[in-house]
């Protein structure tokens, strides 16, 4: 086995041990008082985030001190080695006890991620992907659908707040013409279900920051077939802030990617 690949099976193996500590830590705070404050951008953080993402601090000071964490409470180092977390996707609905959170994990080197984990608490369902080694659920194969846009038999995602840098409310009206379109409150939850084929496609406004809910997805939906790009169709690194993304089943992307240039034609890109 090349060197490569010894490693990153051995960053896997990392990442999926951090996954199951995350897994209790948000299990015991979805049952109890989970601490929900606001921070200063109006969203909300938990007692679970942060016991999550300093965790993950610990473990790679230990393991990896050479190593860097860019996690979405709390960063740690500077490396071409970088673990990108969000330990709580979906806050949310996770503060008022709706169950469609999850934890997401990758390790992000020059800016691709190469090893990505994702773990939803409630169902027990865990994802993972390792760069050119395919996308797994529970250690079976997953693959994305290859559904066309073509009226009301798809499900896709999109996420959309107020204060996001793009307004992609009309690209959601006339993607909503061609595909039954749902928020979970989670985008990295929502972008599971496309690696996996229940969806065909999701949306994320994202930026500041924003590369923590998107890293584990890149390696995992593209390694189950899919494409994901900023909202322009353009590969982007996710060691920083990102602009935006759309997730999909690849053969949906240069459609999704042609209808928000529409309406974004006037931003920079």
């Amino acid at each position: 086995m090349k060197g490569s690949e010894y490693m990153n099976k051995e960053y896997l193996e990392f990442a999926k041990d951090i996954a199951l500590k995350a897994k209790e830590i948000m299990l015991k705070y979805f049952y109890e008082d989970n601490g929900s404050t606001y921070k200063e951008d109006n969203t909300i953080v938990t007692k679970a985030d942060k016991e999550i993402n300093s965790y993950l601090i610990e473990k790679v000071k230990e393991k990896y001190p050479d190593h860097s964490v860019d996690g979405e409470e709390e960063q740690f180092g500077e490396s071409k080695y970088v673990w990108v977390c969000d330990p709580v996707d979906g806050t949310a609905m996770y503060s008022r006890h709706i169950p469609t959170a999850v934890f997401s994990l990758a390790l992000v080197i020059d800016g691709k991620p190469e090893v990505g984990v994702v773990l939803d608490p409630f169902t027990n369902n865990i994802y993972t992907a390792i760069k050119g080694e395919g996308a797994y659920k529970n250690n079976e194969l997953i693959h994305v659908n290859n559904n066309i846009l073509d009226g009301k038999r798809n499900f896709a995602n999109f996420d959309v707040w107020p204060t996001a840098e793009y307004d992609i409310h009309d690209a959601i009206k006339e993607l909503g013409q061609k595909t039954w379109l749902v928020d979970l409150g989670s985008v990295i939850r929502a972008s599971m279900c496309v690696a996996s084929g229940e969806f065909c496609f999701s949306i994320f406004p994202g930026t500041e920051h924003k590369n923590c809910d998107i890293a584990a997805v890149k390696i995992i939906v593209e390694e189950a077939g899919g494409k994901v790009t900023d909202l322009f169709g353009n590969e982007q690194r996710y060691d920083k802030s990102i602009n935006g993304a759309i997730i999909s089943n690849y053969i949906t992307h240069e459609e999704i990617v042609t209808i928000i240039k529409k309406y974004l034609n006037n931003l920079n890109n």
